[in-house]
């Protein structure tokens, strides 16, 4: 059955951040994407206003005729690179958060889930890539950044490029009855958010400090770059000044600023007490300077290395492992605090 425009955009205005306009339009991939982002933080959903004519052109094309593999290659679009990139962090930042506990997080959870935001990315469209492949990079990229949660950026980066690389068309399927896509559909969302919700609502105390520590995290990638640094955090604030913007309540900009500016000081006092214990890890008193650290640093992972301490390799294992991060966590600059009003 041929595919309406009306429809289509009436299905836009009124379901458009869910996806519920691809899901019409037999676009499963971009419904999931639009579903887990909320419409690609509604900025997605508004640009698509312009290109709701060619979906339905080409959704309607997909039916009357069969597309052969490797006929063609897709052009290279950076925009598709780009969206693939973020998407891996956002899977990467979201997992980092509901599944960081699991044992071999690092090595099996974190590339997976960035490998799969860049794939679910990939696959939007009348275009695919190679899943090995880019679950390939992903893993190969972890084990480089073992630990560390800015390993998700050179990872995702790693994947979207693998991802460009074997990009190339979909085949032509059988088509499918609506209750099976929306079986998959709500298997994969549930895949997506039931680890999340069962961390935010059994273990809530966690979930907070991990959910600051990764926003800390995410925003220190940044701290040679301030002016960049300030235009994220900006972002954080951008839904509550659209709703400002659209809804004028005084009331409102009072209180929820305010329930922000809490969120950041959370953080904020989050990353002090992690510098203050890392200090402590070390030794050293608070306002040590950068030569003092690095050379302290030095010393204590060569007393506590584990080849050094084979009589008792478990305690030498964790200490070295602490002062590492320690280490690690010193090592950034302290960012001055922000006024959010």
């Amino acid at each position: 059955m041929a595919k309406g425009l009306l429809v289509t955009y009436a299905l836009w205005a009124f379901g458009g951040p869910v996806g519920l306009h691809h899901l019409y339009l037999g676009r499963d991939n971009h419904a999931l994407l639009w579903m887990l982002t909320l419409g690609g933080g509604g900025l997605g959903w508004l640009c698509e206003f312009w290109k709701l004519p060619g979906f339905v052109a080409q959704a309607n094309r997909a039916q009357g005729q069969k597309q052969r593999l490797g006929e063609g290659i897709p052009p290279l679009s950076f925009l598709r690179f780009a969206a693939q990139t973020t998407v891996g962090i956002y899977f990467g930042l979201v997992a980092l958060i509901s599944l960081s506990s699991m044992a071999n997080f690092y090595i099996v959870g974190l590339p997976l889930a960035v490998g799969l935001g860049v794939l679910l990315v990939a696959a939007v469209g009348n275009q695919t890539s190679d899943f090995k492949n880019i679950l390939g990079a992903a893993f190969l990229m972890s084990p480089v950044f073992y630990g560390r949660p800015i390993g998700i950026l050179p990872i995702s980066l790693a994947a979207s490029v693998t991802a460009q690389k074997h990009r190339r068309y979909k085949t032509s399927a059988e088509s499918e009855t609506i209750s099976v896509r929306l079986y998959r559909l709500g298997l994969a969302y549930l895949a997506f958010t039931g680890p999340l919700a069962y961390s935010v609502l059994c273990n809530t105390t966690a979930t907070l400090s991990y959910v600051a520590e990764t926003l800390g995290s995410f925003l220190s990638w940044f701290s040679f770059f301030p002016l960049l640094g300030r235009l994220l955090e900006s972002v954080f604030l951008l839904p509550c000044r659209i709703w400002w913007l659209l809804v004028g309540d005084p009331g409102f900009t009072s209180r929820q600023f305010q329930e922000w500016e809490k969120l950041y000081e959370f953080v904020e006092s989050f990353q002090d007490e992690k510098r203050q214990l890392a200090y402590q890890v070390l030794g050293l008193p608070e306002g040590a300077t950068n030569e003092e650290i690095h050379r302290t640093y030095r010393d204590l992972v060569k007393v506590w290395h584990p080849d050094h301490n084979r009589h008792q390799r478990d305690e030498a294992q964790r200490r070295f492992l602490e002062i590492q991060a320690a280490y690690e966590v010193l090592s950034q600059p302290k960012k001055p605090r922000a006024s959010w009003m």
